[in-house]
C-alpha cells in the first residue's frame, strides 16, 4: 500500500529551523511541496504553550504533521540541564501530538532517538528492546521524554485510531548542525575541535572519553528521505506492515545505516579530512556513555528504504559546506 502526499495537503514541520526539520523542509521543497508547507515562526507559535499550539492548529488546520522539534544536546548539556531536557521536550511533543489528534490531522510522524533503548542492549538493537533495561544515565532525561512521546502516539492509535507513527533515528550529522562548544553532538563537536586546531596550528586536540566506544552515524538528508518514505509507505494497520517478534504490528521503526565506528576511528577520520597533523589525546576522566549503539534496521529495509550517504563523503560534504559559508564565532581563530 502507498499513499502519496497530495499537492493540496498542508504539511506542518515542527522544528523546521533545526538540523532535522530544515533537512525535511529542503527535501519536501525539492519534491515540489514548497507551497504546502506550514513553517510558523516563534512569534506565531510557541510550542511550549499549549494554548498557543491549540489555537494555531484551529486556525491553520494542517493535514500532515512532522514533529522534529526538540531540545537536544550532547553529554555535557544533558548532565547540566536535566530538568530542561525532560520538561521542555514533554511539553513540546504533548502539545503538538494532542492538538494534532484533536484537529483530525491525517498523519503524524514523531521523531524520537536511538537513546530510548537500554544502555546494555544486545546488538544490533531491535525495536523490541525498548524498556527491557536501564537507560544510559547521561541522557536519561531526554530518553524518558522521547519514550513518553512515542507511547503517547501509540496510545492514541490504540484508543482512537489516530494515525501517528514514530521513527527512531541513530546519531545524526550534516547541514545546520549545532556546533556549540558545550551543547553539540559527537560529529559536530569533533569537526569544531579539529577545524579550530587546524586554524590555530595547535599541537594536539583533546577528546572526551576513551575513544573505544562505537556509534552509528547517519547524514540528516538520509533521515529526511526516510521520513517522507514512511509517510507514504508505512501503515502499521495493514497486513504487510512490519511486525515484532510476537507477530504484533510495530508502532516505531529504527532508522540508521547498519554500520558503526569507534569514536577513536571517527576522530582520526575527521582529523585527516581537516588536515590536522597533531596528536589526539583522550580525556579518560570524561564519560564514554553507552559502550556500543548500533540499530537493527531490517524492518525499514524490508519496506524498501536504505540510507545512501557514505560516512566519509557525508563528513567531507559537511565540512566543505562549513568552509564555503560564513563561519560563526565558534570557528573564529580566537575561539576556545
Amino acid at each position: 500500500m502507498k499513499r502519496k502526499l497530495k499537492n493540496y495537503e498542508k504539511i506542518f514541520i515542527a522544528g523546521a529551523s533545526g538540523m532535522v526539520g530544515s533537512a525535511i523542509k529542503r527535501h519536501l521543497e525539492n519534491k515540489g511541496f514548497e507551497k504546502n508547507l506550514l513553517i510558523p515562526n516563534r512569534e506565531e507559535l510557541d510550542l511550549l504553550d499549549s494554548n498557543s499550539v491549540s489555537n494555531w492548529f484551529i486556525k491553520n488546520k494542517p493535514d500532515i504533521v512532522i514533529l522534529a522539534a526538540a531540545k537536544v544536546g550532547g553529554i555535557y548539556a544533558n548532565n547540566k540541564y536535566p530538568a530542561s531536557f525532560i520538561l521542555e521536550n514533554l511539553k513540546i511533543q504533548t502539545n503538538i501530538i494532542e492538538s494534532s489528534w484533536l484537529s483530525n490531522v491525517r498523519r503524524l510522524v514523531f521523531l524520537g532517538s536511538s537513546c530510548i533503548y537500554p544502555k546494555y542492549s544486545s546488538q544490533p538493537i531491535k525495536e523490541e528492546y525498548l524498556l527491557t533495561g536501564d537507560l544510559e544515565i547521561t541522557n536519561q532525561w531526554y530518553a524518558v521524554a522521547k519514550i513518553a512521546g512515542m507511547k503517547l502516539c501509540e496510545s492514541l492509535r490504540v484508543q482512537y485510531k489516530f494515525d501517528a507513527i514514530s521513527l527512531m533515528p541513530t546519531n545524526l550529522y550534516g547541514p545546520n548542525d549545532n556546533y556549540h562548544p558545550q551543547n553539540s553532538h559527537v560529529i559536530a563537536s569533533l569537526i569544531r575541535k579539529f577545524l579550530i586546531a587546524k586554524l590555530k596550528n595547535m599541537p594536539s586536540v583533546t577528546c572526551w572519553g576513551s575513544g573505544t566506544v562505537s556509534r552509528e552515524f547517519m547524514h540528516v538528508d538520509d533521515l529526511a528521505e526516510a521520513v517522507i518514505f514512511c509517510l507514504e509507505n508505512w501503515f502499521p494497520d495493514i497486513n504487510n506492515a512490519p511486525l515484532d517478534m510476537d507477530g504484533q504490528s510495530l508502532m516505531h521503526l529504527n532508522v540508521g545505516t547498519g554500520k558503526d565506528i569507534t569514536i577513536n576511528s571517527l576522530a582520526e577520520k575527521i582529523a585527516a579530512i581537516t588536515d590536522f597533523k597533531g596528536e589526539i589525546i583522550w580525556d579518560m576522566s570524561k564519560p564514554d556513555g553507552t559502550p556500543k549503539k548500533l540499530l537493527d534496521i531490517n524492518r525499514i529495509k524490508k519496506l524498501g528504504w536504505e540510507a545512501k550517504i557514505d560516512l566519509d563523503n557525508g563528513i567531507k560534504e559537511t565540512i566543505s559546506q562549513l568552509k564555503n559559508n560564513e563561519l560563526d564565532l565558534y570557528f573564529s581563530p580566537n575561539s576556545q
